[in-house]
């Protein structure tokens, strides 16, 4: 692999698993010989389990549009593209000093910092599809399902 443009800028994991696909990554590691390193179909099959497969390129366009309001960093767009806060406190852990920015609003004015948190919130959920469901929680719902007519 040759480095055509060095610092050109930061990658989405959405970019990524993109770039990924188009050299043929695949979750079977015999499948990834060849052309794509071991090492590549393991991330690959890491950012299957993110949000970033269930994005597109319209999704995050239009996050980026319409979040433009709360004055992100482009380090924290990205954090909320990549993770896609659900809740108040992932909102919180993911954008730097959250309070402080979302205590005005776009015009600059006061507001109530816990509403502006949870129109960002809102706007995440309508704009960014949601994650892929756990594979552990499905494994957790099977083995109660399995438990309770045991109880019984």
């Amino acid at each position: 692999m040759k480095i055509q443009k060095a610092n050109a800028g930061v990658l989405t994991n959405f970019e990524v698993l993109d770039f990924l696909q188009s050299r043929g990554a695949k979750i079977d590691p015999m499948g990834c010989l060849g052309a794509v390193a071991a090492s590549e179909c393991k991330v690959y099959e890491y950012l299957l389990k993110t949000p970033a497969c269930n994005q597109t390129r319209e999704s995050i366009l239009k996050f980026v549009k319409r979040s433009e309001g709360f004055r992100l960093a482009e380090a924290d767009k990205l954090n909320v593209i990549n993770w896609r806060p659900s809740s108040a406190a992932d909102a919180y852990a993911m954008i730097e000093e959250c309070g402080k920015r979302f205590s005005r609003d776009e015009r600059g004015e006061a507001c109530d910092e816990d509403v502006r948190v949870q129109e960002f919130l809102d706007i995440v959920k309508e704009v960014l599809p949601p994650p892929p469901p756990k594979a552990g929680a499905d494994v957790d719902a099977e083995a109660e399902a399995k438990a309770k007519p045991m109880q019984e």
